[in-house]
């Protein structure tokens, strides 16, 4: 019989702050976390805005011996690492970054972390290029002066610095971890991919704990201009919450972000030997493919209805026992269009009952961090609130939706966290309040 599987530790980092406690509060009390660009200069895109992690001091969140390590993390990796310690010590585990002695067993603890492909900071790629020029003041690019002279104008760990694996593998360096890692790069969905592999790694009995999610920072000028050429963004010059308006029919676009959510699930009976707190029970899992475009969803939404259906199936529960949903709800109105008929073929006539609280108003598109998506929905049934959807206007959507511009109260028996990327991958997660 598979193992029951729950959720106790929990650690976020994203542009509503540094930690659970800052985004989850700031979350309830309707702040966005969307704003004016400062990472680099936006000048000459159409976009101007984003959501921004808070400044942060990477060497606070690591432990001594480690701060050399630091200089080969892209910001990618540094939001893990900072998530990662958010999560190991709300969870209250004494790994190997805190104590010379270790509560942990290394070999039983495994790592699932969702990645995006990193963009190269282009200071550093400014000087090889320079001198891979085809001839003096060119634009052109000769590959062989790239081969024999501009690449040695990198350092030689610089390839570290983007491999989207290097966010698990600095992750499990720190804390001293020896179980079953994986690394899944599928754009959007790749949190909750992660955490769906890490709960049936634990299910089958291979790791009594996991670390999981993703994390991912797109806001640099590589990342911004694919988003552009994509026409992804809103660049009608709105700021703040008004960037992102989850399914509007007159949505404008979205606005990128950058952030990590990392859970710690851990097999029932080994948590609560510990006495750990629970926050709630992870109870299905299932993804799917529509293979219908690369850069758009299905419009029908059967693919995406299948993953949902499949978790609840997983979760041997029903529409009927859902009481939220954290929906990907990302802005753009086409795809939105599409996440509503896929809803509609999952939930039926329950999708109107559902609590609805779409946060990417709030947070911006986190793309591979959309682990903290995922932390919210756990977040969310642990205190049996919902979080508030502060820019989607029954008003000004296609189908009648349950939401709020306040967080409410009331109970949540399973919350539904999905989400789809760019490819077609769609997934699914569903957590339970935890009863005993």
């Amino acid at each position: 019989m598979d193992k029951r599987v729950v959720v106790t530790g929990i650690g976020m980092v994203s542009p509503l702050g540094i930690g659970k406690a800052a985004t989850w509060e700031a979350l309830l009390a309707g702040r966005s976390g969307i704003g004016p660009i400062t990472l680099f200069s936006p000048d000459g895109l159409g976009c101007r805005v984003g959501g921004q992690v808070p400044a942060y001091k990477i060497n606070d969140f690591v432990p001594k011996s480690y701060r050399k390590a630091t200089k080969v993390m892209a910001r990618d990796i540094e939001l893990a690492v900072i998530a990662a310690d958010d999560a190991f010590k709300d969870a209250k585990i004494a790994s190997q970054a805190y104590t010379e002695n270790p509560t942990l067993t290394p070999e039983r603890f495994g790592c699932n972390i969702g990645a995006g492909l990193i963009c190269c900071e282009l200071n550093e790629l400014t000087a090889a290029f320079d001198v891979a020029r085809d001839g003096p003041g060119s634009t052109g690019f000769d590959l062989k002066k790239w081969g024999n002279d501009g690449m040695g104008q990198l350092t030689p760990l610089w390839l570290l610095k983007y491999l989207p694996n290097m966010l698990a593998c600095h992750v499990t360096i720190i804390h001293g971890l020896m179980g079953p890692s994986n690394t899944i790069t599928c754009a959007d969905a790749s949190s909750h991919l992660a955490i769906g592999e890490a709960f049936r790694t634990i299910q089958r009995g291979k790791a009594d704990l996991a670390i999981c999610g993703g994390a991912e920072s797109k806001l640099n000028p590589m990342g911004m201009i694919r988003q552009t050429l994509l026409k992804r963004l809103n660049e009608s010059g709105a700021e703040g919450a008004d960037a992102v308006r989850p399914f509007d029919t007159q949505a404008s676009g979205t606005a990128i972000a950058e952030g990590g959510g990392l859970l710690i699930l851990e097999e029932l009976e080994h948590a609560k030997a510990r006495g750990a707190t629970i926050y709630a029970e992870l109870t299905g899992f299932a993804a799917s493919h529509d293979a219908y475009s690369t850069t758009e969803p299905d419009p029908t939404g059967k693919s995406y209805a299948a993953a949902i259906r499949n978790a609840l199936r997983d979760a041997k529960t029903s529409a009927s026992d859902v009481d939220l949903l954290i929906p990907h709800g990302v802005g753009i109105a086409s795809h939105d269009a599409a996440e509503l008929n896929g809803l509609k073929l999952a939930l039926g006539d329950e999708l109107s009952r559902v609590k609805m609280s779409p946060v990417k108003s709030q947070l911006g598109s986190l793309a591979a961090g959309g682990g903290v998506e995922v932390a919210i929905a756990v977040m969310s049934v642990a205190n049996q609130i919902a979080p508030p959807a502060t820019n989607t206007r029954p008003e000004k959507t296609a189908m009648k939706l349950n939401v709020s511009g306040e967080a409410r109260t009331g109970e949540i028996r399973s919350a539904l966290s999905t989400a789809y990327s760019i490819g077609g991958q769609n997934a699914a997660l569903v957590f339970r309040a935890y009863r005993g």
